[in-house]
């Protein structure tokens, strides 16, 4: 049995060891493996030798960097990095969702270097978990934090050596972790946060009105669904276009131009999401008649609330998981997603439609991208 003391023991003993007395330079985004991979360091290393940073990319949840500062403060210091801008640039005019991870890939790590370089740091403290080498490696798709298993030369191409303590542990493992270092227990039990953030959660292309419309739309799906306590929740959104009408009984459309990650076998998949409209008591069995229709789908939405006016679809997902291998959807009661979708769409005139996405880990993935 996992023994979270005894691997904090032994880890901090091989950073140190490791080390030496290099400086170190650590990358928290506010989710739970981020901040305990930094946490386990802090403990090894203290203050002189280690620098805490959160890069504001842009792609947050609302008031993210400030609440991470506040939150960690009496565990260890952290410095807000704006580089907002240089993200945005980054990943405009770009649609296909490997594109946007390396591009964020790309630009975050040339942050870390610069940062790292400004406090002379020869080591980068990553929070990389089994699951992030097991997708990247196997093709599902590619996590930002995912280097050296590829093959990348980081010392080369960016100045620093990797440091990734929790590289041997799944989710459960990470949190038991967190709690055994004494970290708050709103980042033990922090639900992920990808690290690319809201970027894997705007559907297609990104542009300000998109992201922020996403933005608020997390704020109050999240707020809504916590006292469900799913292992992950979150809203996602798209261009809202109806093509296709693949099935009749139940109603089910492809939505035109949007696609999402998938997983088939072992391998990723990339293809439409499909639209389904039925009642609650279907509604979480039919994505196998649909995919079973259209091999190409990786994800069935049902849907909630439409109207007339507006542009964008908001896709609510919430899963249950032990391990972020594999996923069941969590039954939300179709009032509670009605209210849900009305919230959003009143304080959203921009949204369309508002959908909850009904299918698992696999044939889905939990992100969209």
């Amino acid at each position: 049995m996992f023994d979270p003391k005894k691997f904090i023991e032994r880890k901090v003993e091989e950073i140190k060891k490791l080390v030496g007395d290099e400086k170190v330079l650590a990358a928290v985004s506010g989710g739970v493996d981020s901040t305990t991979a930094a946490a386990l360091a802090f403990k090894a290393l203290g203050p002189k030798q280690i620098k805490v940073i959160f890069i504001d990319t842009g792609f947050m949840r609302k008031g993210e960097p400030e609440w991470v500062k506040d939150v960690l403060k009496d565990v260890m210091p952290v410095e807000i990095v704006d580089a907002k801008e240089r993200f945005y640039k980054a990943v405009e005019g770009l649609e296909d969702a490997e594109e946007k991870r390396k591009a964020f890939r790309e630009v975050f790590y040339q942050v870390v270097s610069e940062e790292a370089k400004k406090w002379g740091a020869t080591w980068l403290v990553q929070g990389t978990t089994a699951p992030d080498w097991i997708e990247t490696t196997g093709g599902i798709k590619t996590q930002h934090n995912v280097l050296e298993q590829l093959g990348i030369n980081v010392r080369e191409k960016w100045g620093f050596k990797l440091l990734e303590p929790l590289v041997e542990l799944y989710k459960d493992e990470v949190r038991a972790v967190a709690r055994a270092l004494g970290l708050p227990e709103e980042i033990a039990s922090r639900q992920p946060f990808p690290g690319p953030g809201l970027l894997v959660r705007t559907v297609g292309k990104v542009y300000p009105e998109k992201l922020e419309t996403v933005r608020e739309a997390t704020y109050i799906v999240e707020k809504e669904l916590e006292k469900f306590k799913p292992s992950q929740y979150f809203a996602a959104i798209w261009e809202d276009e109806l093509g296709e009408k693949i099935m009749e009984e139940p109603e089910v459309y492809l939505f035109r131009g949007v696609r999402a990650t998938g997983v088939k076998g072992d391998l990723r998949a990339y293809g439409p999401v499909a639209l389904v409209r039925t009642t609650e008591d279907k509604a979480y069995e039919v994505w196998k008649d649909v995919i079973q229709k259209n091999k190409d789908v990786t994800h069935v939405v049902w849907e909630i609330a439409s109207r007339e006016s507006g542009k964008y679809t908001i896709s609510i997902r919430a899963v249950n998981t032990d391990n972020f291998m594999t996923a069941d959807v969590t039954r939300i009661p179709y009032e509670t997603l009605k209210e849900i979708a009305e919230k959003v769409m009143k304080a959203l005139p921009q949204v369309k439609r508002v959908v909850y996405d009904v299918t698992p880990k696999p044939p889905a993935t939990i992100e969209y991208e």
